[in-house]
């Protein structure tokens, strides 16, 4: 494929780069496309001997890096955004070779990147500190902010360049080195996003600021969350994991970014638009099949609509179309492997035993020709309850649990009634009811939105939610806070020497 070509993607390929590609000795990892099952390309994986050559090259890096001028950082920042955007195309069709999401959603993906670059660029000048009064006279007070250091990204399989971007580019700005190790389910997405940006590091000579390693859980990842030269760890991944990360780090007294579980509901009341529910449904709970940390997993249908948006969606979910993703006219491609496949399968049978309805999918996709080795599902919904066991756990497919309401109280409860707090969504022309589930006692969840779905968050507001999600947030708004440490300062510009508190001394 020549986009595999023009992303530098051979087939064998090195698992670590340290502004310069090593030679790794570890075990040889295969990746495989979800489409057909066939394996794309080899990595050899690093070792923990390489990744500690990784950190090393990595931490002086940052050394250097952090002492230059922060729009200097961003000049060279929007090079990266620009080398990313001249490869739009390539980067958009691996994604969707290698993770298996619609060719389009690949194409958003890369933009996302993209813009979170054009951000960074912004707030290389933007990284504002305050001034404060100072009780004492003659002094002067100030917080500023300064560069961390080295920050390790682990990221998740489902969006495989995005997220790397979201920690990377602000970090950049804000004068860290970043390590990456991603998914060994999307290697080669790594290794293809690294060889865009690298030659503009390169030219600089700081490469090793995009710093990748590949590698498994104890040679690698262990490692990185227990290392104290990385004072922070930026995690995208399950609830479960995120915990064992989240005290491994706090044990070291570093810092983390938690990106994990979400269960995320819809709230369709009596008053919504039908036609604005249905396609923000239907791409909220396809989109990407089911695979993003933001998929609309609950729909809580008020009781005087349920009929007709079980029906109208019973109906729309039969003509969704699951495909090959490269074809752009497919909503829905591949699960990511077998046991995503599985997963779903034991999900729809638990909530059958529960006491659940299957009203329509559930099950795999018959397919044809090269795509008869993929691993396709045909996307489901459910009636069920909240209290489920099933409804509670977030499983990583295609499969909407369809919820009765009786009014806005008993929505919200059922809402909130879950582990995870990522995502939430109302339909509602009633002004009252869209302010009350955005305020303190509405949503508690780290994203809420009036009429529009649960997915699609842009790259401008803060990224993340609460609960069982981990807290974290990336992207947007003030995120960047996360990749610097604060300094108060304060300057006595006097020809005294007095003490806070009124105190006397000597």
């Amino acid at each position: 494929m020549d986009f595999l070509t023009e992303l530098g993607i051979q087939d064998m390929n090195s698992g670590a780069y340290a502004g310069e590609w090593l030679n790794c000795t570890g075990p040889v990892l295969e990746t495989t496309s979800p489409t057909t099952g066939k394996v794309i390309a080899k990595v050899q994986m690093a070792t923990a001997a390489e990744y500690d050559q990784v950190v090393v090259a990595a931490q002086e890096a940052f050394e250097r890096w952090r002492a230059l001028p922060g729009p200097f950082r961003g000049e060279i920042v929007r090079k990266c955004g620009n080398a990313m955007r001249d490869k739009k195309d390539a980067l958009g069709r691996l994604i969707t070779l290698e993770m298996g999401k619609s060719v389009q959603e690949g194409w958003g993906e890369v933009q996302e990147a993209i813009d979170i670059a054009d951000f960074a660029v912004g707030l290389s000048r933007q990284c504002y500190g305050l001034t404060m009064p100072s009780e004492r006279p003659g002094h002067h007070m100030r917080e500023t902010w300064h560069p961390l250091g080295t920050i390790g990204v682990l990221t998740a399989f489902n969006f495989p360049m995005a997220v790397w971007a979201w920690n990377s580019m602000l970090a950049y700005v804000c004068g860290d080195a970043c390590i990456w190790k991603p998914s060994p389910k999307t290697p080669l997405c790594a290794i293809g996003l690294t060889n865009v940006v690298r030659p503009i590091l390169e030219a600089e000579g700081f490469g090793a600021l995009a710093s990748l390693v590949i590698g498994g859980n104890e040679d690698v990842a262990q490692r990185m969350i227990d290392d104290e030269r990385l004072p922070m760890i930026s995690f995208t991944g399950s609830s479960q994991i995120g915990k064992l990360v989240a005290g491994r780090v706090a044990g070291r007294f570093g810092k983390t970014i938690l990106e994990c579980g979400g269960n995320n509901a819809l709230i369709v009341m009596e008053d919504a638009d039908l036609d604005m529910v249905l396609p923000a449904t239907l791409f909220g709970s396809v989109g990407t099949a089911g695979q993003r940390c933001t998929t609309t997993r609950r729909l809580l249908v008020h009781e005087d609509v349920y009929d007709e948006v079980r029906d109208r969606l019973v109906r729309a979910y039969s003509d969704v179309q699951v495909g090959d993703p490269m074809d752009e006219s497919i909503l829905c491609g591949p699960l990511i492997d077998e046991d995503a496949v599985q997963n779903m399968e034991r999900s729809i049978a638990s909530a059958l035993k529960e006491g659940g309805t299957l009203l329509c999918g559930g099950g795999r996709a018959q397919m044809e020709g090269e795509l008869a080795g993929g691993h396709f599902v045909v996307p489901a919904i459910v009636e069920a309850k909240n209290a489920f066991q099933t409804v509670q756990d977030e499983t990583f497919a295609p499969i909407l649990y369809l919820i009765k309401i009786q009014d806005f109280d008993d929505a919200l409860a059922q809402q909130n009634g879950v582990p995870q707090g990522l995502s939430s969504a109302i339909f509602t022309r009633d002004v009252r009811r869209a302010e009350k589930f955005l305020s303190a006692v509405g949503s508690d969840c780290g994203i809420a939105n009036v009429n529009i779905g649960t997915s699609g968050a842009e790259i401008g507001g803060a990224f993340g939610g609460e609960k069982d999600t981990g807290g974290g947030r990336e992207s947007g708004s003030d995120a960047w806070k996360a990749y610097m440490r604060r300094q108060t300062n304060t300057v006595n510009w006097s020809d005294d020497l007095p003490l806070a508190q009124g105190i006397q001394f000597g």
